[in-house]
């Protein structure tokens, strides 16, 4: 970890070559991801103001402003608005491990936070029936959110649960987890499967990305201890602000 004064002695040590081929922006854009690399900027850092690291390295405000958007189009970056721009932070998911996103940002020392996009009742579709060992059409609650860690959107998660466990969907808050603890439902395990794909166009939005951007897609099943099935999630998480880690020990 760097302090204040030893990070302005690195950028001051920085040089851009304006004879070069490669545009200025481009060279700073290259200098700022090899100080992430090396850690000479930690995740949730704050980069200088833009004039301020314009003036310590002799350019336009111009130049440094299109070298940090284009990190912050690639989600290397983060901006927030009347504080500065930061390094954007990655989260670890240890795939061994049940528990809520509320419950993972708080043991990061983020706050957690939701946007409600949608929630209602209704009839289940046939997959979700299945994955809910429900009667087809059987009533169920839909609950869809945009997950947020300190305002950063990290996911969209929209869950099905049957409508006896969420009787009425405008009582959950931010945390499902929370409000189905506090009705006797507790998940003990529960059956995950990820994949890679591009992000829909809706969902980009939502998370703040372009279309087409890769995302980790998630379904997740969780069981109530005498094995009923409780909730059935689908889930779009940034990959540039996720990972999902797993132990794997060999036979003995």
């Amino acid at each position: 970890m760097r302090n204040g004064e030893e990070l302005h002695d690195v950028w001051k040590r920085l040089r851009l070559d304006g004879r070069g081929q490669t545009p200025l922006y481009q060279q700073l854009r290259e200098h700022v991801l090899r100080m992430i690399r090396s850690g000479q900027l930690e995740a949730g850092g704050a980069l200088p103001a833009e004039r301020s690291l314009a003036e310590i390295l002799g350019v336009s405000r111009l130049t440094v402003r299109k070298a940090l958007d284009s990190l912050v189009a690639e989600g290397v970056l983060v901006r927030r608005q009347g504080s500065g721009t930061f390094v954007a932070r990655r989260f670890e998911q240890p795939l061994s491990y049940l528990s809520g996103f509320s419950q993972d940002m708080l043991a990061r020392g983020m706050q957690p936070g939701s946007k409600q996009v949608r929630r209602s009742m209704g009839q289940a579709t046939p997959e979700e029936a299945l994955a809910l060992s429900l009667s087809p059409g059987e009533a169920v609650a839909r609950i869809c959110r945009v997950r947020t860690a300190d305002d950063l959107p990290m996911a969209i998660e929209c869950a099905v649960l049957p409508a006896e466990f969420v009787p009425r969907v405008e009582d959950v808050g931010d945390s499902l987890y929370e409000y189905l603890k506090a009705r006797g439902l507790r998940p003990v395990r529960a059956l995950q499967r990820l994949r890679a794909v591009a992000a829909p166009e809706e969902e980009a939005r939502q998370l703040g990305i372009a279309p087409g951007d890769p995302v980790l897609y998630i379904q997740r099943i969780s069981f109530l201890p005498g094995g009923r099935p409780l909730e059935f999630t689908r889930s779009h998480y940034r990959g540039d602000r996720y990972d999902f880690v797993t132990e794997l020990r060999a036979e003995t």
